[in-house]
């Protein structure tokens, strides 16, 4: 039985998540179905143009993204301590660029001047506004309402385009979260659609290796489909390597990106090369330095989500013994 996503979900437990969606009745969510003949490449750009967009309005930072033919993957920190810093203005333009809102913010937002009763309507759902915001679900139903309509309005049809809610696995360690990154970033090349990392299209490692997300084109593209009506805010970039742990607070991520390059090219190296997830070795590697052993590293990284539902079920299991 499912279980409540608030039980899922605990900030005070860790911040890190690897978040995935699938489609429904072996539907496409990008690439080219060879059984029908039809392309759904176009959407690959759309879905990762609202994937930057959504993680920019809302006080959630990216740390990595692979968008697949009939899934994607994220990994995401979620970051309260962003919304509570925010204005209750930018909170009402944050989710006014998503949502029209009721009548008495839409005034608001114009400038008109508010009753008492009113005011206190606004505080109320600013407070509601802003805890949205900061919401590993509703985050999700952002993403996936549209891309679900956009999708059954192209395929002539109606009904479910995801195959259930989403999935979150909470990433409780450093080696889970490096591990977690790792084997999002290597799907594309597991999946024989790309040769190498760099070479993958709409992943995060492209996109950090080469930098190139065009933003006005991204809003524009939103605002074309009707899912964005603003963007008040400025580009969020991916969650930024820190390097090694420093003595005071830090709120990337505590690798170095040459580290995380290098370990993620030689992942892709030391498949076995039979395989077809194998990078070919006369291809120079990103980065010449490595300090990791294979076994126990290549499971975690290459088998992530068949090891965490594994994990899971053990612990539920020793969950129900204990209560």
């Amino acid at each position: 039985m499912p279980r409540p996503r608030e039980q899922l979900i605990s900030i005070s437990d860790t911040p890190y998540y690897h978040v995935v969606s699938r489609c429904v009745r072996r539907t496409f969510l990008c690439g080219y179905d060879r059984t029908t003949g039809t392309d759904y490449e176009h959407r690959r750009h759309r879905i990762e143009e609202r994937i930057r967009l959504l993680a920019s309005l809302f006080a959630i930072d990216l740390c990595a993204y692979a968008v697949m033919s009939n899934h994607y993957h994220l990994v995401v920190k979620l970051c309260p301590e962003q919304s509570e810093a925010w204005t209750d203005e930018e909170v009402l333009e944050r989710w006014g660029s998503l949502y029209r809102g009721p009548l008495i913010v839409q005034r608001h937002l114009k400038g008109e001047p508010l009753v008492a009763a009113e005011r206190r309507f606004l505080d109320r759902t600013t407070a509601i506004y802003r805890k949205r915001l900061g919401d590993l679900s509703w985050f999700m139903k952002c993403l996936n309402e549209p891309i679900a309509r956009e999708a059954n309005r192209e395929d002539n049809c109606t009904g479910h385009f995801w195959e259930s809610r989403f999935k979150s696995q909470a990433l409780l360690s450093d080696q889970a979260l490096l591990s977690c990154m790792a084997y999002v970033d290597l799907n594309p090349v597991r999946a024989a659609m790309a040769e190498t990392p760099e070479a993958s299209d709409h992943t995060s490692i492209k996109e950090r290796l080469n930098p190139k997300f065009d933003l006005v084109q991204a809003i524009q593209s939103q605002v074309d489909s009707r899912y964005l009506r603003q963007f008040p805010v400025s580009l969020k970039p991916l969650l930024n390597f820190e390097g090694n742990e420093r003595n005071e607070l830090q709120r990337g991520i505590l690798f170095s990106l040459r580290d995380y390059l290098e370990l993620v090219d030689y992942t892709g190296r030391i498949i076995h090369p039979t395989k077809r997830a194998a990078i070919p070795t006369s291809i120079p590697p990103i980065l010449t330095r490595l300090g990791l052993s294979q076994g126990e590293w290549l499971s975690e990284a290459c088998e992530f989500e068949a090891r965490y539902a594994q994990n899971q079920r053990a612990e539920q299991s020793r969950r129900r013994r204990a209560a």
